[in-house]
């Protein structure tokens, strides 16, 4: 195969045996060395369901792999799972394993001159890490997810991983039994995979199939089944090619091929978090990208899929009734994505979908036909406003009452945060504010899943507004509004808001708005300092020393 750049240099005369030596060690015979070496990043973890599933998916890309002519390498990559961290100090890491693992796969790829790279991953921050790297070291790549949980069950009802988060409030409520409350929690999570619903995890994945960068159709398989082993094997027969011809991460990740992947975040209802997750991955491939394109993005693409978290369905369900190829054929049919974007394929978006019918099948009401959305422009708005002068990011679709304005409840952490609603201190009209849980300030922008499902499962999840410069969960709905920037730590108007203080949050005007007199604020600004950074080495120091703002992805390579 041409291009090998391990054989231009290990094969190249005798300066180069001892670097051969070392792979006949690891199992290179003499026919060897002039084959393609692929790096195979591996995200097996059995700390949780979402990576605990991805062996097998390796084993059978490895051997397709071989099969094809290729040497694949295996690597480790390390994951933390949020649904596991939530709500504690080890929430912290979630978001700055995303730079860990595109550092580490960064590392091995280059630092051993592979060919190519097959990433394997599942939680919710592997697949941006892993794209990031891939955009990063352009050499042919794809990109292989772990597969979606199945849903679990009790008492008739679908879970998810966030059924217990919202069973907590509504146990604290009083309006759950102690019985529901555990087999809820017993229940929710019955095989291998990651997050049920269109949260972060399966956004992202999804996501990549629009973006060119992994098999169409293979995003919402269930990890146990099959099919997604099937698909890895796949996957990887498709990576020879790429290397064949020379078919590198670049030529497909585009402004366009990020366009088609927000378009299908919108039509989805997908997460918050894919607004930061492009930001970082366009700056990793170099394509000029901002946060006002995804309100550009939003504007014209209407929410198809009636998908958890605020909609009835699972992944598993998204898939039977036609998936991410059947909503991209949808868009493209009306013009909404690019048809001529580059697939990993080494075909064009729109000749891959071509014998996917136009129409959603009949008998299922997961995919909605155009001339009946769920909703009529996209869920995910950029914000902006005097508390948000770089904007923020909001899920407005779903809302029965689209604005508010009410007296501020500040908390300086999330855990201060969470005894207050666990105490039912928090009111209906209330305006919660979160801070100091930034990108520097938390650090890491922790996910604001507790706070917000136990709101939900109080009744509250309505009526009072919750403002943050930290992150959502994909599982999050409700009157929220994250990634305000700037942060408190870097002194953004967040920092400066007192209790009772009015906000205004209005999704219908795209306005974070604090009604208090300018010269007032002034006056505040003039006294605030920032506070001693929470962490000042290890990971966490050196990440709020280099992190940029989340109006710029939170990217430690260039922000």
């Amino acid at each position: 195969m041409p291009n090998n750049r391990r054989s231009r240099t290990i094969t190249a005369g005798v300066a180069r045996s001892p670097n051969r030596a070392m792979l006949r060690a690891v199992g290179f015979g003499d026919g060897d060395f002039d084959k393609p070496i692929v790096g195979v990043a591996n995200g097996h973890s059995t700390m949780n369901p979402c990576n605990a599933g991805i062996q097998p998916l390796v084993d059978r890309a490895m051997d397709a792999l071989r099969k094809g002519g290729a040497m694949p390498q295996v690597f480790g990559v390390p994951t933390v799972t949020d649904g596991i961290g939530m709500g504690t100090e080890g929430m912290k890491y979630s978001l700055v394993s995303r730079e860990v693992i595109a550092d580490a796969i960064e590392t091995a790829v280059n630092g051993q001159l592979m060919d190519g790279a097959l990433v394997v991953g599942g939680c919710d921050k592997n697949m941006p890490g892993g794209m990031m790297a891939l955009a990063r070291v352009n050499v042919p790549g794809i990109y292989v997810y772990a597969g979606t949980i199945k849903p679990g069950h009790w008492k008739g009802q679908a879970l998810t991983i966030v059924s217990p988060f919202e069973a907590v409030g509504a146990y604290v409520a009083g309006t759950m039994s102690k019985e529901d409350y555990d087999g809820i929690e017993r229940n929710a999570c019955p095989s291998v995979g990651a997050c049920g619903g269109m949260y972060t995890a399966n956004t992202m994945s999804s996501s990549f199939e629009a973006l060119g960068m992994s098999l169409l159709g293979s995003s919402q398989m269930a990890s146990p089944d099959a099919e997604k082993a099937d698909s890895a094997a796949d996957s990887a027969r498709v990576l020879l090619a790429a290397i064949e011809r020379d078919l590198k991460p670049r030529d497909i990740v585009t402004r366009a091929s990020i366009e088609n992947a927000i378009a299908l975040v919108m039509a989805t209802g997908g997460s918050t978090n894919a607004v930061l997750h492009y930001l970082a991955i366009a700056s990793a491939a170099e394509v000029e990208w901002s946060i006002d394109d995804f309100e550009r993005v939003r504007r014209r693409v209407p929410v198809l899929c009636d998908l958890k978290p605020s909609g009835r369905y699972v992944a598993t369900d998204f898939h039977a009734a036609g998936g991410v190829p059947q909503v991209l054929r949808m868009l493209l049919d009306k013009g909404l994505v690019d048809g001529e974007c580059m697939t990993i394929t080494g075909r064009r978006l729109g000749e891959e979908l071509a014998s996917v019918p136009v129409e959603p099948r009949a008998g299922q009401d997961v995919i909605r036909p155009f001339d009946s959305p769920m909703y009529a422009h996209g869920h995910l708005a950029i914000l902006r406003g005097n508390l948000a002068t770089e904007g923020c990011v909001a899920k407005i679709t779903g809302l029965k009452k689209p604005s508010i304005t009410g007296p501020a409840r500040v908390f300086d952490s999330e855990p201060a945060c969470m005894e207050a609603i666990l105490a039912k201190s928090i009111k209906a009209g209330d305006v919660i504010v979160i801070r100091y849980e930034g990108p520097r300030g938390g650090p890491g922008m922790q996910e604001m899943l507790a706070p917000t499902s136990a709101l939900i499962g109080q009744g509250l999840g309505e009526s009072v507004g919750l403002i943050t410069d930290g992150r959502f969960s994909g599982g999050t709905w409700g009157m929220v509004v994250g990634h305000v920037a700037p942060e408190a730590q870097a002194g953004g108007l967040i920092a400066l808001v007192h209790d009772g203080d009015s906000i205004t949050i209005d999704a219908d005007k795209r306005l974070l708005q604090l009604n208090v007199e300018d010269a007032e604020i002034a006056r505040r600004r003039a006294a605030w300092k920032a506070p001693a950074p929470r962490y000042t080495r290890g990971v966490l120091g050196k990440y709020t020393r280099i992190v940029s703002t989340a109006s710029k992805g939170a990217i430690t390579d260039g922000g």
